[in-house]
């Protein structure tokens, strides 16, 4: 398992929204301090997408609007690379795990709304595509709040599912979660938007710090079963700060 991290993400001052809580001081230092003393998980560092790989996913006038923010498209390019990095990692058979802001499954071709900026886990699929290594891919995002941005920049893409799995309460959502793996198509790479914002002390009120492990060991579990085990996640939402740090290692430990 390999962990894609900048320092800059621990940057706050990025974004100009009034409340932006993915751009809260601090939210990442849990979720680092937790996969960093886990002492198992190597960090390796991004560089930025290319404007080239941006418009892969966004329009020319998206991309340019956010230039115009300096320090917003210096990171969100940077969350964009970091994204595209554990994609080609996970092509060569190392299993990643994306600690990035600003989010991305919200952004579409020419918007983003959400906290989100660009679009990273598309991004980092359609950048796969470029590079002739892949054909087909399977997005799963598992955040409290449905992919749309995700699903509009993939739409027309045949050889792309995103799947925004939903149930009542945790039992449900593990049963529809495994379902719907267990009917998922033979694909190139796992992709997966990590959000966990669903937590029971979060804003969907709803999984457990165990579920999280759960929902990991579904997700390799598919990756088994394609063969390959190509995969890698990106993180989306999660703003319950105190808890954040062990969710995410225990969705890492069940995704590894």
């Amino acid at each position: 398992m390999r962990v894609i991290f900048h320092e800059a993400f621990h940057d706050s001052d990025y974004s100009e929204e009034a409340h932006d809580s993915a751009a809260d001081p601090g939210r990442l230092v849990g979720v680092m301090d937790a996969l960093r003393n886990e002492g198992r998980y190597e960090v390796e560092v991004p560089a930025p997408a290319t404007r080239a790989q941006l418009l892969l996913a966004h329009t020319e006038a998206h991309v340019s609007a956010v230039e115009a923010k300096p320090r917003l498209f210096a990171q969100a390019s940077l969350a964009a690379g970091a994204s595209i990095l554990a994609a080609e990692l996970a092509m060569r058979g190392t299993p990643t795990f994306a600690c990035v802001r600003p989010p991305g499954h919200h952004a579409s071709r020419g918007s983003a709304w959400g906290h989100c900026t660009f679009s990273n886990v598309a991004l980092a699929v359609l950048a796969l595509r470029d590079a002739g290594l892949i054909r087909s891919a399977f997005v799963v995002d598992f955040d409290q709040h449905t992919g749309d941005g995700t699903a509009d920049v993939l739409r027309g893409w045949a050889g792309a599912q995103v799947l925004n799995p939903y149930g009542d309460d945790a039992s449900d959502y593990l049963r529809v979660l495994q379902e719907r793996l267990e009917q998922a198509p033979q694909v190139d790479v796992l992709a997966v938007s990590a959000g966990f914002d669903a937590y029971v002390h979060d804003r969907g009120g709803k999984l457990q710090t165990d579920d999280y492990f759960t929902i990991g060991r579904l997700l390799q579990g598919y990756a088994i079963r394609l063969g390959h085990q190509r995969r890698f996640a990106v993180l989306e939402g999660g703003y319950y700060l105190p808890d954040l740090g062990k969710n995410v290692l225990a969705f890492c430990r069940g995704f590894e």
